[in-house]
């Protein structure tokens, strides 16, 4: 089997469907294999020919979404004075659609990988920009690997201090106060 097979790219993504209904509805630690399996209609050992373990099902799972994310967060024109950024109230947006499974990925419980590959993603994608000069005024003096990593802990944290309120600001208040921080 390769990864052009059509049947690995449906097993994959049946795995990946059912994965993310779950964690939408549950705690993804409490997830099992057998679970996974069953909601995709395979048996449990076809997740281990396509995945090491659940968490690595799970990271496949987010990546999309966690690109998503990221290239909103580069489109952001952190060089320019004025409005929220359209690009920045579409990440909370982002993130809204898909709160629940969010909130518990990047919640207590959540998974340290998937933390992990979403501040990766988001320093991949902002170090471009700021390599280029796409910092607000006054930072030039710090490097863009640094100014990469701080937006990125940043956002993390501001997203997952949105996600823990109940009930949530609306997407473009939380970005125009993210927006005012950066800025």
């Amino acid at each position: 089997m390769t990864d052009d097979d059509p049947r690995v790219r449906r097993t994959r993504a049946r795995l990946r469907a059912a994965v993310l209904e779950l964690s939408a509805e549950r705690d993804p630690d409490s997830i099992t294999v057998a679970e996974i399996a069953q909601r995709a209609d395979v048996n449990r050992a076809t997740v281990y020919i396509h995945y090491r373990d659940r968490d690595d099902l799970v990271l496949d799972a987010m990546e999309a979404a966690v690109g998503e994310l990221a290239a909103e967060a580069a489109r952001c024109p952190y060089r320019e004075a004025g409005p929220v950024p359209a690009s920045l109230v579409a990440l909370f947006e982002h993130v809204g659609a898909r709160a629940p499974l969010y909130r518990r990925m990047l919640g207590p419980y959540g998974s340290a990988r998937f933390c992990a590959r979403l501040r990766e993603a988001l320093v991949v994608e902002l170090r471009g920009p700021f390599a280029a000069g796409s910092r607000p005024p006054g930072h030039d003096d710090v490097p863009p690997e640094i100014h990469a990593h701080y937006l990125a802990g940043a956002l993390i944290g501001v997203v997952t201090c949105w996600l823990e309120e109940h009930p949530p600001r609306p997407a473009g208040e939380i970005a125009a106060m993210t927006w005012g921080l950066i800025r």
